[in-house]
């Protein structure tokens, strides 16, 4: 299971003022502190909704930069924008380790796929086109198989594609969870040289407890082999769950990696409560 930490976002408040401020410190900080909480990869995104696209594109190397240079981990280069993913890559050199994301749209496939293909990186492929998010599954589908074509067209093997089936938050729409279900089974069954990855947790936005939600809608995304996750690592219960959802599934020998979080998340809990 892949873990793709998904902190250092500039749509959340708190890291748009980081950015803003060039607090590289801070921000170093949340990279080096979600790489040792289990991270394989760490999300950068610096889209703070201000500011020109030349200052996104300043702001990307200038933190793939501090971040590479910090952690020794592998990046995942987030962005809408196919120069600022450009910018990304290029600062991030060997540590680049995701492209995040494409979508089924033409315009959009024609930029970002011959960027992937001249990398030679993987993808996040979100399963929406150019009327949105689908409802059903089989629309989603639909759109998966559109973005398998264009990463062919440009030379992108279908192992560098991890799609997206999209969360989305249950308090809105109850069949959500079971449509994102449904589609990540999907693509296991109709595309196998794909991966898959999963936003989780989307799917208990506005509601309490969430990270019971988040829990849950892991251990099923797990039974149906899903390849990573955004997540944040921060969060020593679901990081723990992960591994009893591995180990349930027969993929941790002799329940080891289970057994070593746990004994992990039970020091963290001692230094915090002393």
């Amino acid at each position: 299971m892949r873990i793709i930490g998904e902190n250092i976002n500039g749509t959340i408040p708190r890291i748009r003022d980081l950015i803003l401020e060039h607090d590289g410190k801070a921000l170093v900080d949340l990279a080096v502190r979600q790489v040792e909480a289990g991270a394989d990869v760490v999300d950068i995104n610096v889209g703070t909704g201000e500011g020109t696209a030349e200052d996104e594109i300043q702001d990307i190397q200038w933190l793939v930069g501090l971040v590479k240079e910090a952690t020794g981990a592998g990046l995942c280069i987030d962005s809408a924008d196919v120069r600022v993913l450009r910018a990304g890559l290029e600062a991030g050199g060997e540590s680049a380790a995701l492209v995040n994301s494409v979508k089924a749209t033409e315009e959009n496939m024609a930029e970002v796929m011959p960027l992937v293909g001249e990398a030679g990186l993987p993808v996040v492929a979100l399963a929406m086109d150019a009327s949105g998010i689908p409802r059903d599954a089989a629309s989603r589908l639909r759109a998966c198989e559109k973005l398998l074509r264009g990463a062919e067209e440009h030379g992108v093997p279908a192992g560098n594609i991890y799609f997206d089936p999209l969360v989305m938050p249950v308090s809105t729409d109850i069949t959500g969870g079971k449509t994102t279900l449904e589609t990540l089974a999907g693509i296991k069954r109709e595309f196998p040289g794909a991966r898959t990855v999963l936003a989780l947790s989307n799917v208990s936005f506005g509601l309490p407890r969430r990270g019971l939600v988040n829990q849950a809608m892991l251990h099923m995304a797990q039974y149906l082999e899903v390849d990573a996750l955004i997540v944040n690592p921060l969060q020593g219960d679901l990081m723990l769950s992960v591994q009893a959802g591995e180990a349930l599934l027969g993929r941790d020998r002799h329940c080891r990696r289970y057994a070593r979080a746990a004994r992990r998340a039970a020091e963290r809990r001692e230094k915090v409560h002393g």
